[in-house]
């Protein structure tokens, strides 16, 4: 090869991710040039649009070279089975094939068992750093421990491992949003007269996925400071649509309230408490608070009259381009934060069209269907399999 294409190359891949900016200090450093080589190369390659001027002394790549082709990363995905942890999983593969990393994907199916298995498959192919997806808080100093004992460093999504950094809620502040929701449509409907407060949780996920629920019963009170007088119940849903539907059901058999409000842990939940009340014909009596904005969520609230007020959104189409840059700066050890919130916002019925306007009409359709059980569905089966809480 010609040596000064060589070079240039060079200078090229020193740049590591998209958007990096690097002084031209950092291209000697990183290539091995001189300073006076690197510096020609730099204006040739500037001049030609290759490389563009930010700022005084600063420089960033306009290429798009697969520069992480040898680069392995894995990631163990929590379910394909529903829309925010599938988002999740194709956001990953998208940002990682335009990086030009390859990608080693592992499906933990909400399962302990084969979270624990899958961690196993990776260490054996010596990825340079795992994204971890799964929902056992018990089984995480395990997993993060086998990683460690490998030295492979590791991103926990959603739920925290000892030693990894942590991407994922903000869920305290998640649930205060949806608490603050909860309480300002009971003063606007109810006159802020309610009966009793359900909460559905997930306690196997441990207790930062929970702090959504501490959150949202703080939110409620903030606005409704009646709420301090009403009953609240807790309920282990296992973030699924059947166990929800089945504890939700057995509760309305026993209280005569008329006014109750719903904070579920995550949007499968939130629809199958929801699905309990019309069951009863007592859908009125109800107002229930998701988190996530699933598509399955933002196609209820699509519904008309439906009693699904709100979910907080993550936004997982997202992750992806977060997750991905933040690999890139642990495994070049660079400067890495303990813990990266992702983005949150309020979706309700008057601004679902809004926020996702291109939710598909057909998938939408499809989810309907889904999440209404069938005649004959056994107590307490879940027709809609768990999702992320």
């Amino acid at each position: 090869m010609n040596e000064s294409v060589s070079r240039a190359c060079d200078i090229l891949m020193a740049f590591r991710f998209e958007g990096e900016l690097l002084r031209l200090r950092d291209l000697v450093e990183r290539t091995g040039l001189s300073k006076a080589t690197a510096f020609r190369i730099v204006n040739t390659l500037t001049s030609r649009g290759l490389i563009e001027r930010a700022g005084r002394f600063q420089y960033r790549s306009k290429t798009r070279l697969l520069q992480h082709r040898s680069l392995t990363l894995g990631y163990a995905a929590q379910t394909s089975e529903f829309a925010f942890s599938r988002a999740v999983t194709e956001s990953i593969e998208r940002a990682a094939a335009k990086e030009g990393i390859s990608l080693i994907t592992v499906n933990n199916r909400y399962s302990t068992k084969i979270a624990l298995r899958n961690a196993d498959l990776l260490i054996r192919e010596k990825v340079a750093l795992v994204m971890e997806f799964q929902i056992d808080e018990h089984a995480a100093p395990i997993i993060s421990g086998k990683y460690r004992e490998a030295g492979i460093p590791m991103i926990a999504i959603e739920i925290p491992h000892p030693g990894a950094i942590y991407y994922g809620a903000d869920n305290y502040r998640a649930g205060l949003m949806g608490g603050r929701y909860l309480g300002r449509w009971a003063k606007q409907h109810w006159e802020g007269k309610i009966d009793e407060v359900i909460l559905l949780e997930v306690p196997r996920a441990g207790p930062l996925p929970q702090s959504r629920l501490a959150g949202a019963l703080q939110g409620l009170k903030e606005v409704l400071p009646s709420a301090e007088n009403a009953a609240v119940f807790r309920f282990d849903c296992n973030g699924q649509f059947g166990r929800s539907l089945h504890v939700v059901r057995n509760h309305l058999r026993s209280t005569r309230a008329q006014r109750t409000l719903v904070a579920a842990i995550n949007d499968p939940s939130a629809i199958g408490a929801l699905r309990a009340f019309e069951e009863a014909g007592r859908a009125q009596n109800c107002a229930v608070m998701g988190q996530n904005a699933s598509v399955e969520a933002r196609a209820e609230m699509r519904r008309l009259g439906s009693r699904l007020i709100g979910s907080v959104g993550y936004f997982p189409e997202k992750y992806g381009d977060g997750l991905i840059p933040l690999a890139l700066e642990i495994i070049h050890k660079r400067h890495a934060p303990p813990a990266i919130f992702v983005e949150h916002k309020l979706v309700t019925p008057d601004n679902v069209d809004q926020l996702y306007p291109n939710d598909p009409l057909l998938e939408a359709a499809a989810i309907d269907e889904m999440l209404f059980v069938p005649s004959g569905a056994k107590t307490g089966e879940s027709t809609l399999p768990s999702e992320q809480p």
